[in-house]
């Protein structure tokens, strides 16, 4: 798995800055736009992570899509591609729940990752973070953007 071959951004916020309060849980919960490029020729399928690994509690599922095409070069904000399924976030949901830190806690790291899948996850909506990650060992490559929210 490679770090280097993709790239993840967002016009949102930059890597390591502040995600904006629209794009949090009192924004309303409206994911940011992410767009990524260096997609390897080989991949089957895109998924996204996303994850609050300084929530109180431990790790803090956020976001997860899956069936994303190798050919999508991005996500608007708000929206998902139409083939593309949401796992099971941490609040019990599906699709994207917004950064809530804790009040008073420092701020807190979210981590956006993008992997490049050989082959199709075959998951369906409503899935975990564990059944993803049973298919990212393998993954072609993988991109991470890090946005940072306090309270």
């Amino acid at each position: 798995m490679s770090e280097t071959t993709m790239r993840l951004r967002s016009a949102a916020f930059s890597d390591q800055t502040i995600i904006p309060r629209q794009h949090s849980h009192e924004g309303g919960d409206f994911s940011p736009p992410l767009v990524w490029s260096e997609v390897p020729e080989q991949a089957a399928e895109l998924a996204l992570l996303c994850e609050d690994p300084d929530a109180p509690g431990g790790v803090f599922v956020h976001w997860l899509l899956a069936g994303i095409p190798p050919g999508e070069d991005g996500l608007e904000a708000g929206r998902q591609p139409a083939p593309a399924v949401a796992g099971r976030n941490s609040s019990g949901g599906t699709g994207y729940t917004g950064p809530h830190p804790p009040v008073g806690d420092d701020p807190h790291r979210y981590f956006f990752r993008l992997y490049a899948l050989p082959e199709p996850s075959k998951l369906s909506a409503g899935f975990t973070a564990e059944d993803l990650a049973s298919r990212t060992d393998n993954a072609l490559a993988v991109a991470t953007l890090i946005g940072v929210y306090g309270r």
